[in-house]
């Protein structure tokens, strides 16, 4: 008999695709490919090694790799057996593991090869020896004092599927999945989200980006973020192919576009930025992809135009968002409206209210009127919103206003309806009284022909409170500040007193792993300077 429990349930839409067409290719890694018949019989097999290695319903477990098929399997075998999934970053240490393993009172790790010695020290510091450690790999550095299991003999010891004695599975609405925040300000937040909410978020994902039946991605987004898990979530429901990286090279992403068919790529420009340049550096030409879609931050109009004339896409949107709700807002007329966030999305409700005194928001009240710069908020009453954050009420309370989720951040509609997103309640710039919102005057900066890219920030300063600042990649040794001030006091669309008045040449500009500026690192590296 089937497991049944939890209709919206991760392993519940697995096992679907599996009953819908088992022939077809689930997962493509380096080294391995799987069906879906294969995949949801290794999740099942993997279920049972780990409720028989003492993992119990209602536990969590925690995923700390790069991506690759292991954490796809244990993270879907988890919702199987009626565990909840906790999503680490393999790129933190060991004191920010060790934190996050406390607090989520996590009960078994999935680690591999490259983030093993880094876990394994977050067990001595969080005083959780007593953690079930999920070796990816069949080697590691760990003591024989420690509770261990490889994944290889989770995959070898199940029986068939229809003699599993699984439990039933977590329902819909309970918490099942926890995506920590990149922790930008202060501790990183675990997102607790439902299956009901991931299940709503992948399909606004699959109807916005306009994917389809057996679409072919490539899987290089973390599975830690949620851009990485609700893209490997919609493939699932179409049964689509999940073309697996685990990290963002270049070189390997074009190779397995070309090699793979890719149909769809879902990256942070970041990463299209990195792509872009190897493929025009190689000479590859033009690479069809018929579906793009970029979030996570800004594309620079420059960046849209290599990418439409590279990848010429058929369908190429940008997408708002956040881990808390996912799909907010979506473009999917970049030709004609290049840096808005387009319209409200599938499920989502936003509203732009008064920002207070540009550093919190006094609530929903009144919605301000088109182009009057507020903090957006979002209707937390719908079908993708998160559950709050883990063991963190106070936050959860801070961040809901009746029935309304702030976002921190700033933006606007303009006439027609359409979102555009001038940057954080917390990163605005006050001089002089004057509210100055760095992306506007990081687009013009990014007009000019010798900028790579551009953040704009604010530094104390006696007399005007805060001074406009700009951190300059330049494609040019040639380019000056000089040059910069000129470009801005002759730009049509800036006022003058937004302009930078303090330049900082510098070859890269610090970014999260989802490639959001850091703007409190720029303040702090620039402040010291000044």
């Amino acid at each position: 008999m089937p497991n049944r429990g939890g209709e919206l349930n991760p392993a519940t839409i697995l096992e679907l695709a599996a009953h819908r067409y088992p022939e077809k290719e689930a997962l493509a890694t380096p080294g391995e490919r799987l069906t879906y018949g294969q995949w949801n019989r290794r999740v099942k097999a993997v279920a049972l090694g780990m409720l028989k290695a003492g993992i119990k319903p209602g536990d969590r477990v925690a995923l700390c790799c790069f991506n690759g098929e292991p954490p796809a399997t244990v993270y879907f075998a988890a919702h199987q057996l009626g565990a909840v999934a906790v999503w680490l970053n393999p790129r933190w240490k060991r004191g920010e593991l060790a934190y996050a393993l406390r607090e989520a009172d996590i009960k078994a790790i999935l680690a591999d090869r490259e983030t093993a010695a880094e876990a394994a020290a977050a067990l001595g510091l969080a005083q959780r020896e007593d953690l079930l450690l999920i070796l990816a790999e069949d080697s590691g550095p760990w003591d024989d004092a420690q509770r261990r299991v490889y994944y290889s003999d989770l995959i070898k010891g199940g029986p068939g599927e229809r003699e599993l004695p699984l439990p039933r599975k977590r329902p819909d609405t309970e918490i099942s999945t926890v995506l920590y925040t990149s922790g930008t300000t202060g501790r990183p937040k675990g997102v607790a989200r439902t299956g009901r909410s991931d299940y709503y978020s992948a399909m606004a994902l699959i109807l916005e980006h306009r994917w389809q039946r057996f679409e072919r991605t490539l899987s290089i987004m973390p599975f830690c973020h949620t851009m990485g898990l609700h893209t490997l979530l919609s493939m699932v429901l179409l049964n689509g192919t999940s073309v697996i990286l685990p990290k963002a090279d270049p070189s390997e992403c074009l190779q397995m576009i070309q090699s793979e068919s890719i149909t769809a790529l879902y990256l942070v420009p970041t990463v299209f930025h990195d792509l872009v340049r190897h493929i025009e550096a190689c000479g590859a030409g033009e690479v069809p992809v018929p579906r793009l879609a970029f979030a996570g931050a800004p594309m620079p109009a420059a960046l849209v135009k290599q990418c439409r004339d590279l990848f010429r896409p058929e369908v190429f949107v940008n997408q708002y968002g956040c881990t808390e709700m996912l799909v907010l807002a979506v473009n999917p007329d970049l030709e004609r409206l290049p840096t808005s966030c387009g319209r409200p999305a599938l499920n989502s409700r936003l509203l732009i209210a008064a920002a207070g005194n540009g550093r919190s928001s006094p609530g929903p009240g009144k919605p301000l009127p088109p182009r009057q710069v507020g903090e957006i908020l979002v209707d937390a009453t719908l079908p993708q919103a998160f559950a709050g954050y883990l063991n963190r009420p106070e936050e959860t309370r801070r961040v809901m206003h009746e029935g309304w989720y702030r976002t921190g951040d700033l933006g606007y509609f303009d006439n027609h309806g359409n979102l555009y997103l001038v940057g954080r309640v917390d990163d605005m710039i006050i001089s002089g009284g004057e509210n100055i919102y760095p992306r506007e005057v990081e687009e013009i900066l990014g007009s000019h022909p010798l900028v790579e890219e551009a953040a704009v920030f604010g530094l104390p300063d006696r007399r005007w409170g805060e001074l406009v600042a700009a951190a300059v990649v330049s494609r040019s040794g040639e380019l000056t500040g000089s040059d910069l001030e000129e470009h801005c006091l002759n730009h049509p669309l800036l006022a003058k007193y937004k302009r930078p008045r303090r330049y900082f040449f510098v070859r890269r500009i610090p970014k999260s792993s989802s490639g959001k500026i850091l703007y409190k690192e720029l303040r702090k590296q620039f402040a010291e300077r000044s």
